[in-house]
């Protein structure tokens, strides 16, 4: 198992760890500040820094039962089992995924309609949901987010069991996509009078740091899927 900094701390830049597995995937280590791809966003990029050496993360993705497998950039020298790492992410575009990760939060909240999927970017990123054609205004959408952002709402966090999961569905937004489970109780991010849901991803701690978004269209994808794109406007 790894210990998964950046699930009570998003905001930590690094760690020290342990390498404890190597493999044909990749380094795994006993702790990381690393987000493993999933839930639409994608994992984190970074360096492992040792003694006198380095190697480049390009990726972070899921191991076996709760771990993270980094993955190194091809022909990378890679550190043996036991070695004594600094483990550190690429800051600016993780913190961009946050604020992005939030955002999308936002638009489910604004847009009245089941999620069907989405995906997270750092520069532009986007929510398809389960909506008839029409209905949609771009205009609308995108003064109704960046109001919920300039108000500058807290972000937090809170565990829920599995158990109440279970007893409460809607938690669970988007329907492609199942919040991690597995370890007897899944983590809840909640805009307090905006949005509550299931969700494993890394976000800011307020709404205001996201900055100001565009929409940037609405498409048509199918009889009842609607794909709405947001950018930064800077």
């Amino acid at each position: 198992m790894t210990e998964l900094v950046f699930r009570d701390d998003a905001y930590a830049r690094e760690c020290a760890a342990l390498v404890t597995a190597v493999d044909g995937r990749g380094i795994t280590l006993d702790r990381t500040v690393f987000y493993a791809r999933g839930g639409g966003q994608p994992g984190d990029s970074g360096v492992l820094t040792f003694g006198d050496g380095a190697v480049d993360i390009v990726d972070a993705i899921k191991g076996d039962g709760d771990t993270v497998i980094h993955v190194p950039a091809e022909g990378a020298a890679i550190p043996p089992v036991g070695t004594e790492v600094t483990a550190e992410i690429d800051w600016e575009r993780r913190h961009k995924m946050m604020r992005m990760h939030s955002c999308l939060h936002l638009l489910s909240a604004v847009v009245d309609g089941a999620v069907t999927g989405g995906q997270v970017g750092p520069d532009k990123s986007r929510l398809d949901f389960d909506i008839p054609e029409g209905g949609l205004d771009k205009v609308a959408i995108g003064e109704a987010i960046n109001a919920l952002i300039e108000a500058d709402h807290p972000v937090a966090s809170r565990w829920v069991t599995d158990d109440e999961l279970a007893a409460n569905p809607d938690l669970v937004k988007t329907m492609s996509v199942a919040p991690p489970q597995g370890t007897g109780r899944v983590r809840l991010i909640e805009i307090p009078g905006v949005d509550l849901q299931a969700c494993g991803g890394t976000h800011v701690a307020r709404t205001g740091e996201i900055g100001r978004v565009i929409v940037r269209k609405i498409e048509n994808k199918g009889r009842h899927n609607r794909r709405v794109s947001i950018a930064f406007a800077d």
